[in-house]
C-alpha cells in the first residue's frame, strides 16, 4: 500500500467513525420472506427506472413501495408490477412512504434539489439510502447528509457507479515523472437547445407540482418541458457539471487521493449559440488548486464534440514529463454502465446487511467531497461577470500557461461551432479561496459573500433541510 492510499484510508476511518462507528449498531427491521431486504424506490421516471429493474434482479431484495409525484408514472409502474405478480404500495408524498416501518431502505433518483431532504428524512426514519449523483443541490446540504448518516447510523451510498471501481488511489507519482503539477480532464456531451417560451407553461395534469418543487421556491414553469430540463435551471439542477461532469471530477479526486476540498477555484464559460430558457453553461472551464497538490483543469463541452480541437481527456503533467491518467480496471468503459450500476447497487445491499460502512464502495462522505467540486465551480461561475476573450486570458494567467493553452482550445472549439468570438462575451468567475474545514469561501468582499450564499439555499417551508439534522 502506498503512502497516499494509507493516508486516504486513515482519513476515511477517522471520518466514518464520527457519530456511529464503522460497524453500525444492529438494525431492527421487519422480517420479510427469506429475510429479504425491503426496498422502496423514490422517483423513477428516468434513472430510477433502472434502479427498479436492477433491484428486482438482485437476490434477497424485494421492491415493496414506489413513490413519484407524477401520477401517470406511478400508475404505469403499479400496473407493470401487478402483471409480474408483485404487490407494491404507492405514494406521491415521500413523507408518507417513510412512515412505513417495514421498509428497510430506499433508493432515490429525483431531481437534484430533492436529494438532500429525502436522504436526511430517510435517515431520521431509520432507512438506509442509495442516492443518485450529484448527491446534493448545494455544498452545505451535502455536509448535512453526512451528518445525518452518522447520527442515525445509516448506510448511505453515493450513487455514482463509476466510483465503485476504485479500490484505492491510482499510483500517479511515478519515480520517472516526479511530483504531479497539473491534471487535465474533460467531458464532451452534445446537447440541443431546450427552446424558449414567452410565458408560464402549463404543468402536466398528472404532476403534483407542489411536491415536485419541494425545497425550491414556488415559481411558474418557464420552459417547454418540466421533466429532465430541470437540469439547466439553477433552482432545481446543477447544470452539466453536476449531471455528467461529476464522473470525471470524481475520478480525478480519487486518483489524486484528495480527501479535502481544493484551496481555491475559478470557473468561466457561457451558454453559447442557444437563445433559450436554460440558465446553466453549455461550455465551461473550471480550475481547482489543491494545497498540497496539483492544479486540476476541467473542460466541459455541450456543443458538437467532433468539431474543433479535441479536449485533453485524462492527462497529468509531472516534474519530468507527461502521462495519460490511467483508467482503473473494471471501469464502466470496460464493463458497461449496466453492469457497473448493478454491481454498485449490489454493494449497497451488501452493506445494508452487514451494517458496516467500510463495506461500501462509495459512502456518502465520498459523494460529498466529489460533489463539492461541482458546487465550488458553479459558485465561481454564477458570481462572474461578462468579459472579452482577452480579459479572460489575462485573468487566468495565475493558472499558468496550461490554463491559457486550455482556454485557447476552448475558444477554437467555440469558433468551429459557429460562435463569433469577436461578438461574444464570456462569463468569468473570480478565484475563490476555500476554507476546507469550514467548507465556505473566505474573504470580506461582496462577491465572496454572494458566492457563499450559493453554497446553500433558501428552503420553502415545510421542505427545509434543518441546521441540526
Amino acid at each position: 500500500m502506498n503512502n497516499a492510499t494509507s493516508s486516504r484510508r486513515s482519513f476515511l476511518s477517522t471520518s466514518l467513525a464520527i457519530g456511529g462507528g464503522l460497524a453500525l449498531a444492529p438494525h431492527t427491521r421487519a422480517q420479510g420472506a427469506n429475510d429479504d431486504i425491503r426496498v422502496a424506490v423514490v422517483g423513477f421516471r428516468g434513472q430510477g427506472a433502472l434502479h427498479l429493474r436492477l433491484l428486482r434482479e438482485l437476490p434477497g431484495v424485494r421492491v415493496v413501495a414506489l413513490c413519484d409525484v407524477d401520477q401517470s408514472v406511478l400508475d404505469r409502474e403499479r400496473s407493470r408490477s401487478a402483471e409480474k405478480g408483485q404487490k407494491v404500495a404507492t405514494y406521491t408524498d415521500v413523507r408518507k412512504l417513510l412512515e412505513d416501518k417495514s421498509i428497510d431502505a430506499i433508493t432515490t433518483a429525483t431531481p437534484d434539489h430533492w436529494h438532500a431532504l429525502i436522504t436526511i428524512w430517510a435517515c431520521q426514519a431509520g432507512k438506509d439510502v442509495y442516492v443518485e449523483k450529484p448527491i446534493s443541490h448545494n455544498l452545505w446540504e451535502g455536509r448535512k447528509m453526512v451528518e445525518a448518516a452518522r447520527k442515525y447510523n445509516r448506510i448511505v451510498q453515493y450513487g455514482n457507479h463509476n466510483h465503485g471501481h476504485h479500490t484505492g488511489d491510482l499510483r500517479l507519482e511515478h519515480e520517472q515523472f516526479g511530483k504531479i503539477q497539473v491534471v487535465w480532464s474533460a467531458l464532451n456531451r452534445k446537447r440541443d437547445s431546450i427552446g424558449k417560451v414567452s410565458g408560464p407553461q402549463p404543468i402536466p395534469s398528472s404532476v403534483n407540482y407542489d411536491l415536485w418543487l419541494g425545497p425550491a421556491q414556488q415559481a411558474p414553469l418557464m420552459r417547454k418541458q418540466l421533466h429532465y430540463d430541470w437540469h439547466w435551471d439553477w433552482s432545481t439542477g446543477t447544470g452539466e457539471l453536476g449531471n455528467n461532469g461529476i464522473y470525471p471530477l470524481n475520478e480525478v479526486r480519487l486518483a489524486l487521493g484528495q480527501n479535502k476540498l481544493p484551496r481555491r477555484v475559478m470557473s468561466l464559460g457561457g451558454r453559447f449559440r442557444f437563445d433559450d430558457d436554460g440558465q446553466t453553461p453549455n461550455s465551461q472551464l473550471a480550475l481547482f488548486q489543491y494545497d498540497p497538490g496539483p492544479l486540476v483543469i476541467f473542460e466541459l463541452r455541450n456543443l458538437p464534440s467532433e468539431q474543433g480541437p479535441k479536449t485533453i481527456d485524462r492527462k497529468i503533467k509531472c516534474e519530468r514529463g507527461e502521462s495519460a491518467l490511467p483508467k482503473p480496471a473494471g471501469s464502466p468503459g470496460d464493463t458497461g454502465g449496466f453492469t457497473a450500476h448493478k454491481g454498485h447497487l449490489h454493494n449497497f445491499i451488501t452493506a445494508v446487511r452487514t451494517r458496516n460502512v467500510r463495506d461500501q464502495r462509495a459512502d456518502i462522505l465520498e459523494g460529498h467531497l466529489s460533489t463539492a467540486l461541482v458546487h465550488m465551480a458553479n459558485a465561481s461561475y454564477r458570481v462572474g461577470a461578462s468579459h472579452s476573450a482577452d480579459e479572460v486570458r489575462e485573468a487566468i494567467q495565475d493558472g499558468g500557461h496550461e490554463a491559457i493553452e486550455t482556454f485557447g482550445r476552448f475558444q477554437e472549439h467555440l469558433s468551429a461551432n459557429g460562435v463569433d468570438l469577436s461578438q461574444s462575451q464570456f462569463t468569468l468567475g473570480p478565484w475563490l479561496e476555500m476554507d476546507a474545514q469550514r467548507e465556505e469561501f473566505v474573504g470580506s468582499s461582496p462577491v465572496v459573500s454572494q458566492a457563499n450564499q450559493l453554497l446553500r439555499r433558501d428552503y420553502r417551508k415545510p421542505f427545509v433541510v434543518p441546521e441540526q439534522v
